[in-house]
C-alpha cells in the first residue's frame, strides 16, 4: 500500500506535502500515513492528534509518521502517543536521508521514535521543486522563503520553522519556468514570512525584485499570485509590479491580526492601525479593483470590547473581502500565554462576529461583480476563480484554461455565469 499524506495548516505545508510524498516513496516506505501537522493554534494540534487516533483505528497495521510544525515544537507529546511510530522534524521532512533512515528504523523495528534536528541551526534554503505536481494542474505553489525572524508574542511558528531564509532568485525563476512549461497557468509564491524574502541573500533583494524578475524572464506565465504578506514590509518594487503588470493578480492577503494599537503593540507587531488602513488605500489606488483579505485574531489577551470593536471596524475601513479568523489560543512558551486571558466564551463570540462581518464583506463583493467580465482560471469541473480569487461556479470548461466569462449572478458563496 502506498504512503498517504494528511496535511494540516497553511499553503506552505500543502506544498511541502508534495515533497514529503515524493521522498517517502523514493525511500521505499509503504503502508504508512504521514501527518504533516500545524502548530498555529491549540485546535490545530488537537485535530492532528484526533486524526492520528482515528487513522490507527481504521488502519491498525499502518505506520504513523508525524512531521510539520507541531512535530517540531512538541515532539515529546507525539512520541508519548502509542499510535505514533516516528516523529520527523520540519526541516528533516524535506531531506531524502530522513526518509531512508525512517525506512531503516522500521525494517529493524527500532524503538527510536524521534528524528527532529535543531531547526534554529538551519541557515540556508535549497530550492524544492514539487515534481509530483500533476501536469495541467491549474494552480501550483513555489516556496521561495521559510522561517521567520520576528517574534510576535502569540506565535509559536518561528520555533517550528526556524529563522528566515530564502531561495536565490535565479533558482525561483528556473522553477517557475519549469512549471509554466508543464502547463500550469497560475503560480503562487509562498513562504512563512513572504515579505522578508531576500534579507539573507547577497545584495538583500526584496520580494518586489523577485516578482519583477519572474514576470520579466517568464513571459509565458499567465498569472502570478502571492500568499499572505506583511503589509508593513511591502517594498516599492512590489507595489510597482502590482500597478504595472496585469499578470500579478489583484488580490493580496494581509497579516493584520488586530485593529487596535495597544493590542498590536502587545502582539509585538510592527504596524499600527493607521498603517494598515493607509496600505489598503494605497493598494486600491494602484489597482482599483483589488480584492484584499486579512488574518485577524479574536480575543487576544487583554482585549476589551472597545479594542475588539476596532478590529471589527477594520473590515470596512480597509475594504476587506476575505477574512481568515483565528480565535486566540495560548501556545505554550509564547509571551502572550502569560498575559491575562480573555474568557473562552467571549473569544468564541468575537470570532463569530468577525466571521459574520467577513461573510457580509464577501457577499458585498460578489454583488459588485455581477455584470462584470472576468478572466476565470478553471480549477475543476465545477469551479474556477477570478483574478481576485473569487470562486465561480462553472461547467463544461477545460480544466486549466483561463476563460473570459460574464458574471450573471451569485449564490452568496460563488459567482454564477
Amino acid at each position: 500500500m502506498s504512503v498517504e499524506i494528511v496535511t494540516f495548516g497553511c499553503r506552505l505545508n500543502a506544498f511541502e506535502s508534495e515533497l514529503v510524498a515524493r521522498e517517502a516513496a523514493a525511500a521505499g516506505l509503504s503502508d504508512a500515513v504521514v501527518i504533516n501537522s500545524c502548530a498555529v493554534t491549540n485546535e490545530a494540534v488537537a485535530q492532528a492528534r484526533q486524526s492520528i487516533r482515528k487513522l490507527k483505528r481504521e488502519r491498525p497495521g499502518a505506520r504513523i509518521i508525524v512531521t510539520g510544525c507541531a512535530a517540531q515544537t512538541q515532539p515529546d507529546m507525539f512520541a508519548a502517543m502509542p499510535e505514533v511510530d516516528r516523529i520527523i522534524g520540519n526541516e528533516d521532512k524535506l531531506q531524502a536521508l530522513a526518509w531512508r533512515a525512517t525506512r531503516s528504523a522500521f525494517d529493524v523495528d527500532t524503538s527510536e521514535k524521534v528524528a527532529v534536528s535543531d531547526i534554529m541551526a538551519v541557515t540556508q534554503m535549497a530550492p524544492h521543486l514539487a515534481g509530483g505536481f500533476q501536469r495541467g494542474l491549474p494552480r501550483v505553489f513555489v516556496q521561495v522563503q521559510n522561517g521567520c525572524d520576528h517574534r510576535c508574542t502569540f506565535c509559536i511558528i518561528p520555533f517550528g520553522r526556524g529563522n528566515s531564509r530564502s531561495v536565490p532568485m535565479g533558482a525561483v525563476v528556473d522553477q517557475v519556468r519549469v512549471l509554466v512549461e508543464r502547463g500550469h497557468a497560475e503560480i503562487v509564491l509562498t513562504g512563512v514570512d513572504l515579505t522578508s524574502y531576500g534579507g539573507d541573500l547577497p545584495g538583500a533583494p526584496k520580494l518586489g525584485k523577485l516578482v519583477k524578475q519572474i514576470l520579466k524572464h517568464v513571459p509565458e506565465l499567465k498569472r502570478l499570485r502571492m500568499s499572505s504578506i506583511d503589509s508593513i514590509e511591502a517594498d516599492a518594487e512590489l507595489l510597482d509590479a502590482l500597478a504595472e503588470d496585469a499578470r500579478l493578480m489583484p488580490h493580496l492577503h494581509l497579516s493584520l491580526q488586530a485593529g487596535d494599537d495597544l493590542i498590536l503593540k502587545r502582539m509585538k507587531r510592527r504596524h499600527l492601525r493607521q498603517d494598515a488602513i493607509a496600505f489598503c488605500a494605497q493598494a486600491r489606488r494602484l489597482r482599483p479593483d483589488i480584492a484584499l483579505g486579512a488574518d485577524l485574531i479574536a480575543g487576544f489577551p487583554t482585549e476589551t470590547a472597545a479594542m475588539f470593536a476596532r478590529s471589527l471596524e477594520l473590515v470596512d475601513e480597509c475594504g476587506l473581502t476575505f477574512l481568515h479568523v483565528f480565535p486566540y489560543s495560548p501556545r505554550p512558551g509564547t509571551p502572550a500565554a502569560r498575559m491575562p486571558q480573555v474568557d473562552g466564551g467571549v473569544i468564541r463570540e468575537r470570532a463569530r462576529r468577525l466571521r459574520a462581518a467577513g461573510d457580509a464583506a464577501l457577499r458585498k463583493r460578489l454583488e459588485a461583480e455581477v455584470g462584470a467580465s472576468r478572466d476565470v482560471l478553471i480549477e475543476s469541473d465545477t469551479q474556477g476563480r477570478t483574478e481576485h480569487y473569487l470562486p465561480v461556479a462553472v461547467s463544461g470548461q477545460a480544466i486549466g484554461a483561463v476563460r473570459r466569462l460574464s458574471i450573471a449572478d451569485h449564490d452568496g458563496a460563488r459567482l454564477l455565469v
